[in-house]
């Protein structure tokens, strides 16, 4: 089990109540999804299943909220999409509980969350690094409905034993393409993790996409 139900609160950088907690035991609770996020990289399109119990703002799948608090810190400059953006509790917690800065040009994201994928903007939008410093891209955590690898889209690459197979409900028409497009821009490009409720699934840029 990565996170518990607490009954603790505090209040976010302008200070508004925030009701919404984070990880009981921070340092074993990172740690746990962090094992979860490396298992989803290096395997991709595999379907990895979180046991969460985290209170979290209405919007924000447990996921989510849960690799936010692994991943970011004041260092990680977030992107939100309009949706999340527009929601003012998800803003404080994620301020209150990551202290990462939010930016307002996705050109500018280490990381973004992307609770609307219909509306997202197109991959190559985001950072992608160079050929020198592929590392300077950003990480996009995709909100998703429901995830399935018993169908879908073909991935190979790195990480995947002849092929695996992946859906994902409510990802944009086109998403496919551009993940294939992403792949050709390696070493650059962006990483992706689909955060469905209660598991996610990683799409690195080393991911090919049979479309």
């Amino acid at each position: 089990m990565i996170g518990t139900d607490s009954q603790t609160s505090g209040r976010g950088a302008e200070g508004i109540a925030v009701t919404n907690v984070g990880f009981d035991n921070p340092v074993l609770q990172s740690q746990a999804m962090y094992r979860v996020l490396l298992s989803a990289m290096s395997r991709p399109g595999h379907i990895v299943p979180c046991e969460l119990l985290l209170e979290v703002p209405a919007s924000l799948a447990q996921t989510t909220a849960a690799a936010a608090l692994t991943l970011l810190d004041f260092d990680t400059p977030l992107w939100l999409d309009p949706a999340a953006a527009a929601q003012q509790a998800l803003v404080d917690y994620l301020r209150f509980h990551c202290g990462c800065p939010i930016v307002e040009a996705h050109g500018h994201a280490a990381f973004a969350i992307i609770t609307d994928p219909c509306k997202m903007p197109s991959l190559d939008a985001f950072p992608e690094g160079s050929d020198e410093y592929p590392d300077k891209s950003a990480t996009l955590l995709i909100q998703v409905e429901r995830l399935d690898d018993s169908r879908g889209v073909v991935l190979r690459g790195p990480g995947i034993e002849n092929k695996q197979t992946i859906q994902g409900k409510g990802l944009p028409g086109g998403f496919w393409q551009q993940v294939q497009e992403n792949h050709a821009r390696f070493p650059k490009g962006v990483d992706i993790v689909l955060c469905a409720e209660d598991r996610i699934a990683a799409l690195p840029r080393t991911t090919q996409v049979e479309v």
